[in-house]
């Protein structure tokens, strides 16, 4: 639906974002299912996840490429969707795919590993200094391909990406007693 007529959404302002970014949780799914386990015990909060940390990094993505783009040519002769947008609602709209990407990852995390909240600040790490290159005139934002030369993102992504895989295989009994699932007060 990305490239094909009549529908096309990566000529539709924001729905480009997502359709594009929605390969994230197929390529999940499948290596979900490439481990041996069923599509039908997939998470959906991780899918959700997953598939708005696409749209946080697309939309970013997007807000460099409207910055130097500006600068360069006309934008809506580069991509249809930029006659639409506008720095502000490209921030407004990464602002959105990334909180709900941590809401859909700490339902995840509170339902089946609260080990991994301990990375929450690494994460955010990766979040914000990705979101800082987005600043960056000529940013590497705009051309994903060329990240592995941003020293600072790789080992952020390093370091968060070891320190889930441990989480994964490593029990803390102490976190289920420091944050025991409990309704809130007056209610049941």
């Amino acid at each position: 639906m990305y490239n094909l007529e009549p529908v096309r959404t990566k000529d539709i302002p924001y729905l480009d974002v997502l359709s594009e970014a929605f390969t994230n949780p197929l390529r999940l799914l499948l290596g979900w299912s490439l481990a041996g386990a069923p599509a039908s015990l997939m998470p959906l909060s991780l899918v959700l996840s997953y598939w708005m940390i696409g749209c946080y990094f697309m939309g970013l993505k997007r807000y460099a490429e409207l910055r130097h783009l500006r600068a360069v040519m006309e934008l809506a002769r580069y991509r249809r969707v930029f006659a639409f947008y506008s720095e502000p609602g490209l921030l407004v709209s990464t602002m959105f795919y990334a909180s709900a990407a941590m809401l859909c990852l700490g339902v995840f995390i509170v339902r089946y590993r609260l080990e991994l909240i301990l990375a929450f600040p690494l994460v955010a790490t990766v979040m914000a200094l990705y979101l800082l290159l987005a600043f960056e005139r000529d940013s590497r934002v705009q051309a994903p391909e060329e990240l592995y030369r941003e020293p600072k993102l790789l080992i952020a992504v390093a370091l968060c990406a070891a320190t889930m895989t441990f989480l994964l295989f490593v029990d803390i009994p102490a976190l289920a007693t420091l944050l025991p699932p409990a309704p809130l007060p007056g209610m049941r």
